[in-house]
């Protein structure tokens, strides 16, 4: 390329160039929507989260909240669960499933 030569937005290397960057900037948006930091190397889940992959409603989870079945903490007016003793309640209750009167004897394992 010449150095006297006027680049535009039309211009391939240019195009090239935008292409790279709002990829780019999609994966970096998509990056920071779904991040969440850990607090003390625990991670933390909010509502919206575990309700989603508990597949319940958020008025359930408050119920099981106030029922003191669900492990939580309260962070400036925000419910967060953490996340490792969600899994150990999650694994601590599963049972096998029951089939034609025998348990199953497939893996013993919870997971979301």
């Amino acid at each position: 390329m010449n150095m006297n030569q006027l680049l535009t937005h039309e211009s391939k290397s240019i195009d090239t160039a935008m292409q790279s960057l709002k990829k780019a900037n999609n994966w970096l948006s998509s990056f920071i929507e779904s991040y969440s930091p850990p607090l003390d190397g625990e991670r933390y889940l909010t509502d919206k989260e575990l309700s989603e992959l508990l597949k319940l409603s958020r008025r359930t989870l408050q119920e099981y909240r106030k029922q003191g079945i669900l492990p939580y903490i309260i962070l400036c007016g925000k419910t967060l669960y953490p996340e490792s003793e969600i899994q150990a309640l999650l694994t601590g209750n599963y049972r096998k499933p029951i089939i034609d009167g025998t348990v199953s004897q497939g893996e013993g394992t919870a997971s979301y």
